[in-house]
């Protein structure tokens, strides 16, 4: 079977799918895989075929100013980028690649609108991989009509409830009891676990403290670096920094002695040795933390980061504050409060014994080998 992977977004959207594609490569089927042109160098260093679609947009080496949380701004952002311009460059690439490479299916991010339409549009099954772990952006009241103008385009019918993102299968890389209860997961969903579960079992004498922005939002953040950094330098902790592959370290100044600094690192490797987490709350982020056992404090700036913080904070694993105006003393006490106080960490190795408890990605195989029937 040939299986081509697809991904609409950074690395957040690359890394759910990683164990699928592993499996199946285990498992003896071809596996490819497709996401923006930038990204395709993280896709061949994780030992992929991997083939660019679509565009990159906007890159930003420098950073801008941070602005105020508005979750208006970023559902319009949402439903204007992934629903609109992407979906509709990405549908176009993708419906090239599959007559060239001639996949049989396709499993996609849930954001990968553009991928599923050009399956849909060529009769291909697939399935779709949950990114948005808390859910909140993939509604048919907010993304619908949108994407209702680029299936048009493909002669494709309205899609009013969107059934294209869940008509064949849905696979879910975290427990389902991460998942905000607001919005459901279909009953016949697949929990596989992700490669990263396991439970830190870091040394409490010098706490590692692990620091990211991700890879999209890091460049939006302002001098929320700057703070989180003097925050976290002021503790007896050990701090290591990721700026994303787009942000020079450098840029951000010089660095206190119990902190160093990188563009990227292996996130599982670091998080097996991390007492604590502070992020922008990206889902990558969350649900990494989790799946080691790990409490955060968490500095949501947009996208869907409000609802994993929600979720983190309804959870008992993670503190959250304002990232526009909070101080580095408030960042302090909060990453002083859940490296010191026991029920954070056990409320986040309630939820890494979870992710332990699902089965594996091999699991799914069979269900993804039974959609070919309907080719």
């Amino acid at each position: 079977m040939r299986i081509l992977f697809t991904f609409s977004g950074g690395n957040g959207h690359f890394q759910p799918l990683v164990p699928l594609a592993r499996a199946a490569v285990e498992a003896g089927h071809e596996v490819a895989v497709t996401g923006r042109p930038k990204v395709m160098p993280m896709v061949r260093s994780a030992g992929f075929t991997g083939f660019p679609s679509g565009g990159d947009g906007r890159t930003i080496t420098e950073i801008v100013a941070l602005e105020a949380l508005d979750l208006d701004r970023e559902e319009r952002a949402f439903r204007n980028g992934f629903a609109g311009r992407m979906a509709r460059e990405r549908a176009a690439d993708v419906t090239i690649l599959c007559q060239d490479w001639q996949p049989d299916l396709l499993i996609c991010d849930e954001t990968d609108f553009g991928a599923m339409i050009a399956a849909v549009k060529l009769g291909l099954p697939h399935a779709t991989v949950i990114t948005l772990a808390a859910g909140s952006f993939v509604r048919p009241d907010l993304i619908g009509d949108t994407l209702d103008a680029v299936r048009a385009e493909y002669g494709l019918p309205p899609d009013p409830q969107l059934r294209m993102v869940s008509e064949h299968a849905v696979l879910v890389p975290f427990p389902p009891g991460y998942r905000d209860p607001a919005f459901a997961l279909p009953s016949d969903a697949l929990f596989f676990r992700p490669a990263t579960a396991a439970v830190s079992t870091a040394d409490t004498a010098r706490p590692l403290v692990y620091l990211t922005l991700g890879t999209i939002f890091n460049v939006e953040s302002g001098d929320l670096f700057p703070r989180a950094i003097a925050a976290a330098s002021s503790l007896p902790v050990d701090v290591i920094v990721t700026t994303g592959a787009d942000l020079d370290p450098a840029a951000l100044g010089a660095y206190p002695a119990n902190v160093e600094a990188h563009r990227y690192v292996d996130q599982a490797e670091l998080l097996s040795r991390c007492q604590a987490v502070i992020s922008h709350a990206g889902s990558g982020s969350v649900l990494g933390a989790l799946a080691h056992g790990v409490p955060m404090v968490l500095l949501p700036m947009g996208a869907d980061q409000p609802s994993n913080a929600h979720r983190c904070h309804d959870l008992g694993a993670a503190i959250v504050l304002d990232a526009l105006t909070v101080t580095p003393g408030a960042i302090a006490a909060a990453l002083n409060e859940v490296l010191t106080r026991p029920s954070y960490r056990d409320s986040a190795r309630a939820m890494a014994a979870a992710f332990a408890a699902l089965p594996e990605a091999s699991s799914v195989l069979p269900r993804l080998e039974d959609l070919l029937k309907l080719r």
